[in-house]
C-alpha cells in the first residue's frame, strides 16, 4: 500500500512538471498517462496486488489519482484552446487575402460547350450513349455490315473479351440508340470521346471528341441541312468565313457530302495548314440512308434525315489558331494558361 501511495506522489509530480504549450505536447501527455497503454491504466492494475482489507482505501487513492489527471489534461487543453482563439481573433481581416491562381476551362471543352449551345439554339437536344460499344450499334447498324470495305476506314480498338465489343469509333452509336427509341421527330446532337487506332502525330490521335447531328422528321431536305451547318459555322466562325460543300462518301448517309471553310489562318492565300488550298475541311454529313432508318425500325418513305459529325478537335485548332494536336491532351500549364480568359 505505501509502495502504492509512493508511486501515485511521483506521477503526480512528474505531471505537474509537464507543461503542454500545443496540441502536440497536449498529445503525447494525453498517450502517456490516459492512453489505453498510460500510466493511469497501468497503475490501476496494482490493485490486484493489495491486501483484501486495503483494497477499499486503494481504489479510493487510484480514483483520486485518475481525476487528477483527468482534470489537469483538460486545463491544458483549456489552456491552448485559448491560445488559439487569441491568436486567432489577433489576425488583421482588414489586409488583403493571399492571391489564389485562376483556373480556367479546357480549350476542347469551352469550344465543345460552345458547339453545344449553337445548336441547342437551332432546337437541338443532347443525346450521350456508352464509350464502350457492340458491333451493331458501331457499324451494322449504320449500313456497315460484317466484311463491308468501308470498315476499313477506321482502325478499330477491339475489347478482347469480346470480340463484339469495341471502343466506338464515333459518336454515331448514340444516334442509333436513339433511333430505336422510335420517338419522332428527333432533333439531337451527339458529343463524346471516340477511339480509333491511329498513330499518334500533331495531326490524328487514338482518341479525339466529336459531336454529332441528327435531324430525323417528315419532309427533311438537303436543304435544312444546308441551313443548319451555314448557321453553326457563322456563328462559330463569324460571318466572314467562306463555305463549300463538296461531293463525298459515307456509308450512313446518301447523298454526303463534306463541309470546307476557308483558312482561318492564312485567310484562305495558301499555307501548309491548309495544304496550300485555302480551304479546311471542318465536318461530314449528308442525308440518312434509308437502310439505317429501317434498321432503327423508321419507315423511310414516311421519313428523312441528315447528319453530320465533326471533330472538336479540329474545330478548336482552327479557333485558336493550334497547329498540333497532341498539345490539347499534354497538359501542359504553359499552354493551357492561354485560354483562362477565352470565351
Amino acid at each position: 500500500m505505501e509502495q502504492l501511495l509512493s508511486q501515485i506522489q511521483q506521477y503526480k509530480q512528474e505531471m505537474l512538471a509537464t507543461k503542454a504549450t500545443n496540441k502536440d505536447e497536449l498529445e503525447a501527455f494525453r498517450i502517456k498517462y490516459l492512453g489505453t497503454k498510460g500510466l493511469v491504466k497501468t497503475i490501476m492494475g496494482e490493485m490486484k496486488n493489495v491486501a483484501p482489507e486495503k483494497k477499499k482505501e486503494a481504489g479510493q487513492l487510484l480514483n483520486e489519482f485518475k481525476i487528477f489527471a483527468e482534470e489537469l489534461y483538460a486545463g491544458m487543453s483549456a489552456a491552448i484552446d485559448n491560445t488559439t482563439t487569441v491568436q486567432v481573433q489577433t489576425i488583421d481581416s482588414s489586409l488583403p487575402g493571399d492571391p489564389l491562381p485562376l483556373g480556367g476551362r479546357h480549350p476542347i471543352s469551352m469550344v465543345h460547350n460552345k458547339i453545344i449551345s449553337i445548336f441547342q439554339r437551332l432546337g437541338f437536344s443532347v443525346a450521350e450513349g456508352p464509350e464502350i460499344e457492340d458491333d451493331w450499334h458501331n457499324f451494322t447498324a449504320l449500313n456497315l455490315p460484317e466484311n463491308h470495305p468501308a470498315r476499313d476506314m477506321q482502325d478499330t480498338f477491339y475489347i478482347s473479351q469480346n470480340p463484339d465489343w469495341l471502343l466506338r469509333t464515333h459518336t454515331s452509336s448514340v444516334q442509333i440508340r436513339e433511333m430505336e427509341k422510335g420517338v419522332l421527330p428527333l432533333r439531337i446532337i451527339c458529343p463524346g470521346r471516340v477511339y480509333r487506332n491511329e498513330t499518334i502525330s500533331a495531326r490524328a490521335h487514338c482518341f479525339f471528341h466529336q459531336v454529332e447531328g441528327l435531324y430525323i422528321a417528315e419532309n427533311v431536305s438537303f436543304a435544312d441541312l444546308k441551313q443548319t451547318l451555314y448557321f453553326f459555322v457563322q456563328e462559330m466562325f463569324g460571318d466572314k468565313v467562306k463555305i463549300r460543300f463538296r461531293p463525298s462518301y459515307f456509308p450512313f448517309t446518301e447523298p454526303s457530302a463534306e463541309m470546307d471553310i476557308s483558312c482561318l489562318i492564312c485567310g484562305g492565300e495558301g499555307c501548309s495548314v491548309c495544304k496550300r488550298t485555302g480551304w479546311v475541311e471542318i465536318l461530314g454529313c449528308g442525308m440518312v440512308h434509308p437502310n439505317v432508318l429501317e434498321n432503327c425500325n423508321i419507315d423511310s418513305k414516311k421519313y428523312t434525315g441528315f447528319a453530320f459529325g465533326m471533330g472538336i478537335e479540329r474545330i478548336t485548332m482552327l479557333l485558336y489558331q493550334v497547329k498540333d494536336l497532341r498539345l490539347f491532351s499534354e497538359n501542359d500549364l504553359r499552354f493551357l494558361k492561354q485560354f483562362t480568359s477565352a470565351i
